[in-house]
């Protein structure tokens, strides 16, 4: 164990509720992310402890001392401390006896090291007491400063014990690491890749996300893609995978926004079939209706491009028709996909103007509905919705600036050869 110089904890804004919290648990130290970020220099904002007390005792002491205690997570030893409306997760020092690679079995323990011995990577393995000293059982603080993201003891043995670890490793390199792994890390990810398959989909789901919105985005993708945990998690990619890098890369390059659902339509835009490669997707990876809605409406075919959309009214017709965010987004895409392709032909002036006339231009709305034309002297009936789609289609023609008049003198045009 070593002590590095004292972390200044009076100084977070959530000293306070801690104080409180070592009032009455004096033996909790804070553990995971916060330590690793305060120690990193980067601002904390999830405040986990950890405590040799039982469950049972953290709900007792805490609730004697007028504190909400709510119990979160008992079988994992977990209660969550509640001061001014913010929870503060406490979970007793616990030992893996039985681990099938999703869920383990544990038990409580007094040793810090013996429960710092269960995390996933030395740099989250670290603790801090009351009084700031951090304690660090596994070298976590020279991980952090040399840029390695590493397994606490042998990588196959954590991975053996929650395959997630495989995805989370890449997601930390990203953020914290340098440089390339060791080998054996990678060899040991390579070894239990088999085992992503008995990790839920949105557990995976909610990593891939995480990564996708992360930092050193392409550099990570590729890195899994060499391991071969990338087509693991994206099995519609199968062998597809470094041109769909390539243009996700061109995305954020060109300044894309780190949306996650863009991002992976990027990824899936050059499958085969991409609107259903990428529905099938959806529901195997059980994405949110919104995100799914999404990357499909991202993937439709002929996006607003400069070649297509030139005039004012060429891009209130796409206002039209589709939400500015989804055309926005479609336009991200066609260009990232030109970058990728034929980049000698990009003209990154051409796009620019294109979105700048697709975020300044107001919405048209449609001036006529079916009680218009019910109060003309249409009949109800499926004539109506008909005269509408075609009053719509001559009004979008004419680049949406028809009012409601003009749209009603067309269907007096019309009516004769509807009627």
């Amino acid at each position: 164990m070593t002590k590095v110089v004292r972390l200044p904890l009076e100084t977070l804004p959530d000293f306070p509720a801690l104080h409180q919290i070592w009032q009455v648990l004096p033996q909790a130290r804070l553990v995971g992310g916060a330590v690793r970020d305060m120690l990193n220099g980067m601002p904390a904002s999830d405040f986990d402890l950890g405590t040799p007390e039982t469950p049972q005792e953290v709900m007792k002491h805490l609730r004697d001392a007028g504190i909400g205690a709510v119990p979160t997570g008992l079988s994992h030893g977990t209660v969550t401390a509640v001061i001014d409306h913010r929870g503060y997760e406490i979970t007793t020092l616990r030992r893996d006896d039985v681990t099938d690679g999703r869920h383990a079995n544990v038990s409580w323990t007094q040793s810090w090291e013996e429960d710092a011995a269960r995390r996933d990577f030395t740099i989250n393995a670290m603790s801090c007491d009351r009084d700031g000293h951090v304690h660090d059982y596994f070298g976590g603080q020279e991980d952090l400063k040399a840029g390695q993201v590493r397994f606490v003891g042998d990588a196959s043995t954590r991975i053996r014990e929650d395959a997630l670890r495989i995805l989370r490793f890449f997601r930390f390199q990203a953020r914290f690491g340098s440089g390339m792994p060791d080998q054996d890390t990678l060899d040991a990810i390579t070894h239990g890749i088999e085992m992503i398959d008995r990790l839920s989909v949105e557990r995976i789901w909610s990593e891939l996300r995480r990564i996708l919105t992360g930092p050193r985005v392409t550099e990570t993708l590729n890195l899994m893609n060499q391991t071969g945990v990338l087509a693991a998690c994206l099995p519609e990619l199968s062998g597809q995978l470094p041109g769909a890098i390539q243009r996700l890369n061109a995305l954020i390059t060109s300044g894309g926004p780190a949306d996650h659902s863009l991002r992976l339509a990027a990824l899936l835009a050059g499958a085969d079939c991409a609107p259903e490669a990428a529905k099938h997707c959806g529901e195997r990876l059980r994405l949110s209706r919104a995100d799914a809605s999404l990357v499909l409406a991202f993937l439709q075919a002929d996006p607003p491009t400069p070649d297509r959309v030139v005039t004012d009214g060429d891009v209130t017709r796409v206002l039209a028709e589709t939400s500015r965010d989804v055309a926005l987004g479609q336009i991200w895409l066609a260009e990232a996909q030109q970058i990728a392709t034929d980049p000698t032909h990009h003209d990154e002036a051409r796009w620019k103007r294109l979105r700048s006339q697709l975020e300044s231009l107001p919405v048209p709305v449609f001036p006529l509905a079916g009680r218009d034309l019910l109060a003309k002297g249409i009949p109800p009936g499926p004539r109506v919705g008909e005269l509408l789609s075609a009053i719509r289609a001559w009004w979008l023609q004419t680049g949406c600036r028809a009012g409601r008049e003009e749209c009603l003198t067309y269907l007096h045009d019309l009516r004769e050869s509807f009627l």
